[in-house]
């Protein structure tokens, strides 16, 4: 092509668009996706809440200016599932502020299905009059179909509205970040920054409930493969009260977000965070085997449970050391030596191999060898060659006696299935996650699953030479397990283990980062890259020298005063 040729191009004035897998049509430049989701009825009632343009999750004000797949969203995707959480999240914050100007409220946490909300007033908690106030005129705005404008806005401007408002910990969050634009969403004068997409109008959020729970209340959500049916209320006594714990410890500490780990990293402080953090860890761990210990020698099993990328395995190592300290000898199991050969696991709906699947152990020879060991007799633990996919020729042989204690550490140890030739006096159950307490701000919690995936992307490349594009690929089947096999038995555990550090997501970022770097715009898995990338940029960074050998985060980033082979 010569230069006068080339200069002399007309502009495209059309694109290429497939919608929804069907054939390409030709729509004008700069057409906003929702004149699309205009052509298409959604399913059941639901709304479109955004798209897929391209592996990248937009707004339906989203402009198409290049040829595109385009692949709308309900709240039964997940990716639309988080915009209708995070929606309705903003649409809560909004009737807050505007009922109670003056009170103390945050999303805090998850709890169930739902967000867990704390809510002060003038000393006091939510009322039921309260929540009735809130949930009325959530609806009401609902009723109005509101726009909810997504907007970019000067750095400046966005630090002035914020102050002015009197929303410290937007400002805050802001404050080590320099771009010349800040992205925001607006509602009839209630302005919030943006941590993802959000639903274009407030007629798209009909589906959610407030229901009061200790001083606050609890944000249900629809159930997203049933909705637009809600999920019920599953209170979690013993998860909120860890979850309440160390929020309260952050408070005391000054660190409740984003914004004040990042005041701390810059002044030099952090240190003193990192072994404040890994002492309660510490103490928490030797408080756990004292409550072990004083109900020897009728306990003689520690069943260790928990989700993917929660530590279960450092944990379980840091609690044999404070066992031997109050003079036992404990012996440690794990149930992945219990696979079945590969050949014979479960298939899930896809027809691929579910190894989170309980039948891909060998349940049986598990409680036959559990109950031959704890009648004092010896047994041939297998060993699984995870190389090959089957058990090896020859295991290992076990015999109990009667000063030790035996840890066994699991995905299924929760499950009732598991141990039930034992009598129950002599099973002590624990569960080990990530709960993170940080907030991104008052209204933008940080998922507990974002905090998992990231250390299990640092790990997997640390020390399976995976990719993250691989690990992304591998964790919704994860996510699947977890929601079918670990969870539904979190309420069986007697105590709970919060393995997450307020300091952690700071030293996994430059991990992470240049791995959710490598993951491209033709993946299906940029999408979700593109988001955690975004979530870490709110983080500054914090160095891996500062985190002791024998921290759970090492069970993640490398050079652990454990092994694990």
């Amino acid at each position: 092509m010569s230069d006068a040729a080339m200069y002399s191009m007309e502009p495209v004035l059309q694109v290429y668009v497939r919608l929804d897998g069907n054939e390409p049509i030709q729509v004008p430049v700069g057409t906003p996706v929702r004149e699309l989701a205009r052509r298409i009825q959604p399913p059941d009632g639901l709304a479109w809440l955004g798209a897929v343009v391209n592996n990248e999750v937009v707004t339906l004000s989203y402009p198409l200016e290049v040829d595109s797949d385009v692949r709308l969203l309900t709240v039964r995707d997940g990716f639309g599932w988080r915009i209708y959480r995070n929606s309705v999240s903003f649409l809560l914050a909004k009737v807050v502020r505007e009922l109670f100007p003056s009170a103390r409220f945050a999303v805090e946490h998850s709890l169930g299905t739902g967000f867990y909300c704390s809510f002060q007033l003038n000393g006091h908690g939510a009322t039921a009059d309260v929540v009735d106030r809130i949930r009325s005129r959530m609806r009401e705005l609902v009723t109005l179909d509101l726009p909810i404008v997504r907007r970019k806005i000067a750095f400046k401007e966005a630090l002035d509205r914020f102050e002015s408002a009197g929303q410290r910990d937007k400002y805050d969050l802001l404050r080590f970040r320099n771009p010349p634009k800040i992205v925001v969403y607006e509602c009839d004068g209630f302005t919030d920054l943006a941590h993802g997409v959000l639903a274009d109008r407030t007629g798209a959020l009909q589906h959610f409930d407030l229901i009061p729970y200790d001083t606050g209340f609890v944000l249900l959500f629809p159930d997203r493969e049933h909705a637009p049916k809600l999920s019920p209320f599953d209170p979690q006594p013993e998860l909120f009260r860890v979850f309440a714990e160390h929020k309260e410890w952050g408070r005391i500490l000054g660190i409740r977000t984003v914004g004040d780990l990042n005041r701390l990293i810059a002044d030099r402080q952090a240190d003193e965070l990192v072994r404040i953090a890994e002492a309660l860890h510490e103490k928490t761990i030797a408080r756990l085997a004292d409550r072990i210990t004083e109900r020897t020698p009728s306990v003689r099993w520690v069943l260790i449970s928990g989700p993917s990328s929660s530590g279960k395995t450092t944990f379980a190592k840091r609690l044999a050391i404070q066992l031997r300290v109050n003079g036992l000898r404990p012996v440690a199991i794990s149930t992945d030596n219990y696979f079945i050969d590969r050949d014979r696991t479960p298939r899930d709906e896809h027809g691929q191999p579910d190894f989170e699947h309980i039948d891909a152990m060998d349940v049986a020879l598990f409680n036959q060898h559990l109950a031959e060991l704890d009648a004092g007799h010896e047994v041939e633990i297998p060993i699984f060659d995870f190389i090959h996919g089957q058990r090896a020729p020859v295991g290992r042989r076990l015999k109990i006696e009667p000063d030790q204690i035996v840890l066994v550490e699991g995905i299924h140890c929760l499950n009732p299935r598991l141990a039930t030739a034992v009598p129950p006096e002599r099973v002590f159950r624990l569960y080990v996650s990530a709960l993170t307490q940080l907030n991104l701000d008052d209204h933008n919690r940080i998922a507990t699953t974002d905090n998992r995936l990231l250390r299990r992307i640092v790990r997997d490349h640390q020390f399976r030479g995976h990719p993250a594009l691989r690990t992304l690929d591998m964790w919704p089947s994860v996510r699947r397990g977890e929601k079918r096999w670990i969870f539904p038995y979190q309420n069986q555990a007697e105590a709970v283990f919060n393995s997450a550090l307020d300091y952690e997501l700071a030293v996994l970022k430059p991990f992470a980062e240049p791995l959710l770097n490598e993951v491209k715009p033709w993946h299906p898995q940029y999408a979700e890259a593109r988001r955690l990338s975004a979530f870490l940029s709110s983080f500054l960074s914090l160095s891996y020298a500062v985190v002791p050998p024998n921290s759970i985060l090492r069970e993640f980033i490398g050079r652990s005063t454990f092994r694990y082979t």
